[in-house]
């Protein structure tokens, strides 16, 4: 973490500001709290930022999800991270009528919600996905707004522990 705390705020959200979605913010705030005993406090501090967020921060952070499982090169806006994301998941080999599934639950999913369906694809697989997509379109607005914002702070601490990992490994 010496290495970490003795960033300038420029480095620190070149490297960290993708840990959250298209909202380097998040990492340019979190530098304020510097130094961090140790991951988990650097986590701990981008939270804090999210959650004293605005409402429109937040939203805004939500919408920059991209959609799970649409065909590679659709969306110009997919980051390398989330491409690799869905990949693991298997997301990126859908069969035609895996496709047609994944599309109708997220068409459904955007209609009700007007945000993307967010879920850590890491930590799944296809049919948790799925799985997720069914019962999660029975919340309400209200509960599917955290639940999005809980699956993106897992995102984001997964994403934090590569960065981290990819920086000791550097001379």
């Amino acid at each position: 973490m010496d290495r970490v705390d003795a960033m300038s705020a420029v480095r620190f959200v070149e490297l960290f500001g993708p840990i959250y979605e298209h909202s380097p913010w998040i990492a340019r705030r979190a530098h304020a709290h510097a130094p961090f005993a140790d991951r988990d406090a650097m986590l701990a501090a981008m939270r804090h930022e999210l959650d004293r967020a605005t409402e429109a921060e937040k939203m805004a952070l939500i919408r920059a999800h991209p959609e799970l499982a649409q065909r590679m090169g659709v969306d110009p806006t997919l980051t390398s991270a989330s491409a690799a994301e869905q990949a693991c998941a298997g997301l990126d080999r859908l069969t035609p009528d895996e496709f047609a599934t994944f599309r109708a639950l997220n068409d459904a999913y955007t209609a009700k919600f007007g945000i993307p369906f967010i879920i850590c694809v890491r930590q799944s697989d296809k049919e948790g996905i799925l799985n997720g997509l069914y019962a999660r379109l029975e919340n309400t607005f209200e509960a599917e707004q955290q639940a999005a914002l809980r699956e993106i702070n897992r995102i984001a601490a997964l994403r934090l522990a590569d960065v981290l990992a990819r920086l000791e490994q550097e001379p």
